[in-house]
């Protein structure tokens, strides 16, 4: 009786005999018919029940949900289903998503033949991290009268891990592979100069730089096979240290689109540390608040970034200040060699830079340090809104002067050779990728 639910089709044809006898209450002549469509309603309630639930269980459906899902990204999510019963089934397909998604729409229908399958796809975007347990899927079955209905369950509780974004990070390697970043927002940076690591010597071609013309080679290959140039070829310095530090004090806490601004971090340092391993770099990881976190040393070797996709998956904001002193102990204790360091963190105003800066400054004399930092987009669509009253005309002047301390921020690191990004969440990615892969073009690292 567990599995048995009754239809709207049931309680509308329960409401109008309710009313039809009333009637004949009132016309003693319409008792006969509508009597009879009470036993005819009652009939065809149990030759529906019949057919639902003579035998065993007809029907079969399955959740295909990957082992885990990626955070800020849309996620298939597959519910498969398989008609035993001997008739043209109706469906009414209910997954229970875990809480987190707060959503209740999921609610699916489909008819489907005798021995029919059938494949439903939709997709999920978490926005935290962590552990999601996805219930059952309720499977309700109908015939062609649609009266009753009885339910099936299957693929009771999935646990499922929600890790930083991979699927941005897969999208990234692949473009990074093929050398077609550009298409994907991607700068492509002019060579001011090159590297001193030898790669080979080839035959010269159209925009090759005539500093790098190998004369020796020259003159061996006109020897040969007549009149041919020849030039060094130099390929990108490698092995070299790249950190991301993450700050986790409560200025990361902000959310935009669903995730943190932690979030965002956590996303495109695992797509930075890929890139940086795929051209053959050392990827390593700082994150700090007011305590130090967790530290992963700068390495290449095989399941690094798993290793580091581990740290990430678990890293939580703290509601402190940041301490950036704590910081610049690790740093100059545990990274000894020059490095690129990414600082992602958030400033709002000029003071609150400056509290940090002595710190910075330090860490910039031993490192190549770059602040990434965020444009507040709230406050980006306020001040392209006209003001048309007082009060509107106050916000506007306050959003100004918050949106002009990020520039005075940009320009103060500047003065000290401090490079910065200031940039909104959704473009970190892309502009975090530009920037190394700018400073590595120039050699800068």
């Amino acid at each position: 009786m567990k599995a048995l639910y009754f239809s709207r089709r049931v309680w509308l044809l329960l409401i109008a005999l309710i009313l039809a006898f009333v009637a004949a209450y009132v016309i003693p002549a319409l008792f006969p018919f509508v009597r009879l469509a009470f036993f005819v309603s009652l009939f065809l309630l149990v030759l529906d029940g019949v057919l639902l639930f003579r035998g065993r269980a007809k029907m079969f459906a399955r959740r295909e949900v990957p082992d885990r899902l990626s955070n800020g990204d849309e996620n298939p999510i597959d519910i498969y289903l398989e008609n035993r019963f001997a008739f043209k089934t109706h469906l009414e397909i209910i997954d229970e998503i875990p809480f987190q998604f707060q959503r209740r729409d999921i609610l699916f229908r489909a008819t489907l033949k005798p021995n029919e399958t059938k494949t439903i796809r939709y997709d999920l975007r978490p926005t935290k991290r962590g552990e999601y347990n996805f219930g059952a899927v309720n499977v309700f079955a109908m015939t062609a009268l649609q009266l009753l209905k009885r339910r099936f369950q299957f693929s009771q509780n999935k646990m499922v891990a929600v890790y930083p974004s991979y699927l941005q990070m897969r999208q990234y390697e692949l473009l990074a592979i093929s050398n077609r970043l550009t298409e994907f927002g991607i700068k492509k940076i002019r060579r001011l100069g090159h590297s001193m690591e030898f790669e080979q010597v080839r035959p010269y071609v159209a925009g090759d730089d005539i500093r790098t013309l190998n004369w020796k080679a020259t003159a061996r290959r006109s020897d040969a096979r007549g009149s041919s140039f020849m030039v060094n070829a130099y390929q990108d310095e490698r092995s070299q240290a790249v950190y991301c530090l993450i700050d986790k004090g409560r200025v990361m806490k902000s959310p935009f689109e669903g995730l943190t601004l932690l979030d965002y971090a956590i996303n495109a340092t695992l797509v930075l540390s890929n890139i940086a391993l795929q051209k053959q770099d050392r990827a390593g990881l700082v994150t700090f608040s007011d305590r130090m976190g967790q530290f992963v040393s700068a390495e290449r070797r095989p399941g690094h970034l798993l290793r580091i996709l581990e740290v990430l998956y678990k890293q939580k904001t703290r509601f402190l200040e940041t301490d950036y002193e704590i910081l610049y102990q690790h740093v100059r204790t545990h990274i000894r060699q020059r490095s690129l360091l990414l600082l992602f963190t958030n400033f709002e105003t000029v003071n609150a830079l400056h509290r940090q800066l002595p710190y910075l400054r330090r860490l910039a004399k031993d490192h190549l340090l770059i602040v990434v930092f965020f444009e507040n987009t709230e406050l980006k669509s306020l001040l392209e809104n006209p003001a048309n009253n007082t009060e509107q005309i106050y916000q506007k002047t306050i959003a100004e002067k918050f949106y002009y301390e990020k520039k005075l921020i940009v320009k103060a690191l500047r003065q000290y050779g401090i490079q910065a990004i200031l940039t909104t969440p959704q473009e970190l990615t892309a502009n975090t990728v530009n920037k190394y892969l700018e400073l590595k073009a120039r050699g800068m690292i």
